[in-house]
């Protein structure tokens, strides 16, 4: 199966992209939220395509895909066919992980945030204990040149 060149094109972008700057949590979050919003549309799509009598419009199944992503889940409708249920699976699993990976840039966000304040006013444990090392290594040089 070809690719699009688009597609290649853009593979290509963000491996270089992330080999020159690290991906950084945002932009893994935003990049599984893109990929998420693509798969409501697509499974969406193809929900309506498989079980048109339980979701009569592209918009109902792409309203089910969004609960069924979104863990949600209100079952005011649900997929009767067995493909449906494998689409439905898989949004629930991509869903999981996507509230995982959200959930864990925000908390990333607010370490991040704790750690500089820390750092800025001198409280940070770490940096404290550095420099107690640090000192002790420089006090052992110096007994160390005494001698030789």
């Amino acid at each position: 199966m070809a690719r699009a060149p688009h597609s290649h094109w853009t593979a290509r972008w963000l491996e270089r992209r992330i080999d020159r700057k690290g991906l950084r949590p945002r932009y893994a979050a935003y990049l599984i939220v893109a990929f998420w919003t693509f798969a409501i549309v697509v499974f969406g799509v193809v929900e309506h395509l498989i079980d048109p009598e339980t979701f009569g419009s592209v918009w109902l199944a792409m309203w089910w895909a969004t609960q069924t992503v979104t863990t949600v889940g209100y079952g005011d409708v649900v997929p009767h066919q067995a493909a449906g249920r494998v689409i439905a699976t898989f949004l629930m699993l991509g869903g999981l992980s996507m509230v995982a990976v959200v959930t864990a840039v925000i908390t990333s966000a607010f370490v991040t945030r704790a750690q500089a304040e820390r750092r800025d006013a001198g409280d940070d444990p770490v940096m404290q204990k550095l420099e107690a090392i640090q000192s002790d290594l420089a006090r052992l040089r110096e007994k160390d040149d005494a001698r030789g």
